[in-house]
C-alpha cells in the first residue's frame, strides 16, 4: 500500500494492520504524545502527596518555597499533558480522516471496475454495510482506541513505576487486585470462540440485510397481505441474532463482574488503606508515606478496566477491515493494457462458442454462436431459464464468458475498454434504475456534458418530455424527491438516456415486460423510432412483440435450438411454434399485435 491509495494487497498480515499501514507512523506519533501527555497529567496527584509530606513533616514551617516550587511544576505538567493530549487526539483523527477519505474512493473506484453481474449477486445492504458502517467502525479504531489504550498504558506504567519508586513492599501489596483481575478476564476471554464471534459479526449482518429486504418490500407486501410472511424473515434474523449474542457474552457475564468487581476503584483503595495501616503500624513507614498509594492505586482501576472493554473496539474493527478488504479484492472486469484497446470496424457482433455458468455449476449457455448483422433486428426468445437474459448480459459485459469469444466490429469485447463498449453498445433492461438528481442528470447519466437542447430531443425521441415539461420544475425536478415516475416512464427515461448516447447496437432485454397496454405501446413506439438502422439485439417472452424481427433465435436449455424468421419458424412446428400456441395468441397466421417494428 502506498502513503496516496489504498490497496489490497497479499500479505499475509492482519486485515486491520493492511488497512491502517499508511497510517502507522502517524498512529505512531499519536500514541506516543497521548501516553506521554497522560504521564504528565498525572504528575500534580504526585505533588500534593509531597506538598503533603513537606506540610506535616518536620521543618514545615521552611518548606513554603519549595511548596509553591512544587505546584507551579504540577501546574505547567498538567497544561504541557494536556496539550500533548489534545495534539495526539488531533492527529488521530487527522489520520483517521485521510484513511477514511481513501477507503471509501478505493472502493467505489473498485466497484466502478467490477462486471456488472457481481451486483446481481450482492446484496446493496452488503456494500452498503462496508462503505458506510465497516469504515465507520474502522474510525473508532483509528481515531480512539490507539489514543487511549496510549493514555492507558502511560498511566499504568507511570503510576506503577511511582509506586514503586515509594515503597516496593507496599506496592505489590497494594496492586494485587490487578494481576487477579488478568487471570479471570484472559480464562473468560479463551471461553469465547472465533467460531462464536464470527457468528455474532454474521448475525448484525443478517439483520442489516432484512431491514433493507424488508423495507424495499412493502408495496408488495400491503398489495397482498403478507406481513405476517413478510416480518417472518426479519424476526428470524434477530432471533438468530439473539441466540449468537447470548452464546457470544453469556461466558463473560459472571467473569466479568467479578473481576471488575475485584479492580474496583474502592476495592484498590480498600487494600491500599489496609496494608498501609500495617505497614504504619508495624513502623515501616509513616503516616503521611500512605498518601501517594491512596491516591494513585485506586486511579489504576479505570484505565485497566478501559482496555478490557476496548478489546471488543479491536473484535469489530477486525470483522469490519476483512469485509473492506473483500471488497476490495473483489475480482476487476478485465481491460486492455494501455495503448492496447482496438477500434472496432463496424457494428457487426458475432458470438464465437460462447459458454458461460454462473458460479462455475452447470452452463448457463453453451456453445452459442450467432451473428448480428448491421442493421437488422435480432430476437432471442425461449422458456424460462433458457439463458435468453444470459446472451445479453454477457454482451454488455456484465460478466465475461468462460469459453469462446464475443466481438464488435471484429474486435474481442475483452480487448476493448469499457467506456468505448457502452459508447457503441446502449442497452434498455426490464429494470431501469434511476439515481437521485434531476431528470436532466438521469437522461444525461450517459454524457453527463450533454447540452438542455440535447437531452431535450433524446427525451421528445423516447416519448417523455411532455411528461417532464409538466412538472412544475421540468427537467431540473429531482426523482424520488420531487416527483415518482411510474414503471413505464422509467422506461422511457432509460431510452431517452440510450437516444442521447446515439449507439450503434442495441439491447433491449423485456424492456416492456412491466408496462400496461396503453404504456407498452408508447415505450414500443418510442422504441421503434429509435431502433431505425441500428443493430438491434431483443430479449422477450411475448412473442407477438418481434414477429417482424429479422431473424428469430429459439433458446432452450442454454443451447440454440432454432433460427429463423416468424412464418419460418411457424411452419417447422418445433419449439417456437409451440411457445407460440402456449401463448394464446390465436391463428399463427393472423399477428395479434403490431409489437416492436423496425425498419432496418
Amino acid at each position: 500500500m502506498s502513503d496516496e491509495t489504498i490497496e489490497a494487497g497479499s500479505e499475509s498480515a492482519s486485515p486491520v494492520k493492511r488497512l491502517l499501514r499508511p497510517v502507522r507512523g502517524r498512529l505512531g506519533v499519536a500514541v506516543g504524545l497521548a501516553a506521554l501527555g497522560q504521564v504528565l497529567v498525572l504528575v500534580p496527584l504526585a505533588g500534593i502527596a509531597l506538598i503533603a509530606k513537606l506540610a506535616l513533616g518536620e521543618g514545615a514551617g521552611d518548606a513554603s518555597g519549595g511548596i509553591w516550587d512544587i505546584v507551579f511544576v504540577s501546574l505547567a505538567c498538567l497544561l504541557i499533558g494536556m496539550a500533548l493530549l489534545t495534539a495526539g487526539e488531533l492527529l488521530a483523527h487527522l489520520a483517521d480522516n485521510w484513511l477514511t477519505v481513501r477507503l471509501r474512493r478505493s472502493m467505489v473506484e473498485r466497484l466502478s471496475q467490477v462486471p456488472l453481474g457481481w451486483f446481481s449477486d450482492n446484496a446493496s445492504a452488503k456494500v452498503r454495510h462496508a462503505v458506510q458502517d465497516d469504515v465507520t467502525t474502522l474510525h473508532e479504531l483509528t481515531a480512539h482506541y490507539y489514543t487511549t489504550r496510549g493514555r492507558c498504558v502511560g498511566a499504568m506504567a507511570v503510576s506503577v513505576v511511582y509506586l514503586l519508586a515509594m515503597d516496593w513492599r507496599l506496592a505489590v501489596l497494594s496492586l494485587l487486585p490487578f494481576p487477579l483481575f488478568h487471570l479471570i478476564f484472559g480464562a473468560a476471554k479463551k471461553s469465547i470462540s472465533e467460531e462464536r464471534l464470527q457468528d455474532f459479526i454474521a448475525g448484525q449482518n443478517r439483520i442489516g440485510n432484512a431491514v433493507v429486504e424488508f423495507i424495499d418490500g412493502i408495496p408488495v407486501v400491503k398489495a397482498f397481505g403478507a406481513t405476517g410472511r413478510a416480518h417472518a424473515a426479519y424476526r428470524d434474523a434477530v432471533d438468530g441474532f439473539q441466540r449468537a449474542f447470548l452464546r457470544f457474552t453469556g461466558p463473560l457475564v459472571a467473569p466479568l463482574a467479578n473481576a471488575n468487581a475485584i479492580i474496583a476503584p474502592v476495592t484498590v483503595l480498600a487494600v491500599a488503606l489496609a496494608c498501609g495501616a500495617v505497614f504504619v503500624r508495624q513502623g515501616w513507614i509513616e503516616a503521611v508515606d500512605v498518601l501517594p498509594f491512596v491516591l494513585v492505586a485506586p486511579g489504576i482501576s479505570g484505565p485497566m478496566m478501559l482496555l478490557g472493554f476496548l478489546g471488543h473496539a479491536v473484535a469489530n474493527a477486525t470483522g469490519a477491515a476483512g469485509r473492506i478488504l473483500a471488497l476490495l479484492e473483489t475480482p476487476l472486469l478485465g481491460q486492455p493494457a494501455p495503448g492496447a484497446a482496438e477500434e472496432p470496424r463496424d457494428a457487426e457482433i458475432r458470438f464465437e462458442a460462447v459458454r458461460y455458468a454462473y458460479d462455475g455449476k452447470g452452463d448457463a449457455v453453451h456453445d452459442v454462436s450467432f451473428t448480428l448483422e448491421p442493421g437488422t433486428v435480432t430476437a432471442v426468445v425461449g422458456p424460462s431459464g433458457a439463458g435468453k437474459s444470459t446472451i445479453a448480459r454477457l454482451l454488455l459485459r456484465f460478466f465475461d464468458p468462460d469459453g469462446g469469444q464475443i466481438t464488435l466490429g471484429g474486435v474481442d469485447l475483452r480487448r476493448m475498454a469499457p467506456p468505448d463498449l457502452y459508447r457503441r453498445v446502449g442497452f434498455v433492461l426490464q429494470d431501469v434504475r434511476l439515481i437521485h438528481a434531476s431528470l436532466h442528470d438521469n437522461i444525461a447519466l450517459g454524457r453527463p456534458s450533454s447540452s438542455r437542447q440535447e437531452v431535450e430531443a433524446a427525451a421528445r425521441a423516447a416519448g417523455i418530455h411532455d411528461r417532464i415539461a409538466a412538472l412544475p420544475r421540468g427537467y431540473e425536478t429531482v426523482v424520488g424527491e420531487e416527483v415518482r415516475l411510474s414503471g413505464g416512464e422509467e422506461q422511457r427515461v432509460g431510452i431517452a438516456r440510450a437516444v442521447l448516447l446515439d449507439p450503434p447496437v442495441l439491447v433491449l432485454d423485456e424492456a416492456t415486460a412491466a408496462a400496461d397496454a396503453e404504456t407498452e405501446a408508447a415505450v414500443q413506439d418510442a422504441l421503434s423510432r429509435f431502433a431505425r438502422g441500428r443493430t438491434l439485439l431483443v430479449i422477450a417472452h411475448r412473442l407477438d412483440t418481434i414477429m417482424h424481427a429479422d431473424r428469430i433465435i429459439v433458446m432452450d436449455r442454454g443451447r440454440i435450438v432454432e433460427t429463423g424468421d416468424h412464418a419460418a419458424l411457424l411452419a417447422r412446428g418445433g419449439c417456437y411454434a409451440r411457445l407460440w400456441q402456449a401463448g394464446a395468441y390465436g391463428d399463427p397466421d393472423v399477428p395479434q399485435a403490431a409489437g416492436l417494428e423496425v425498419q432496418p
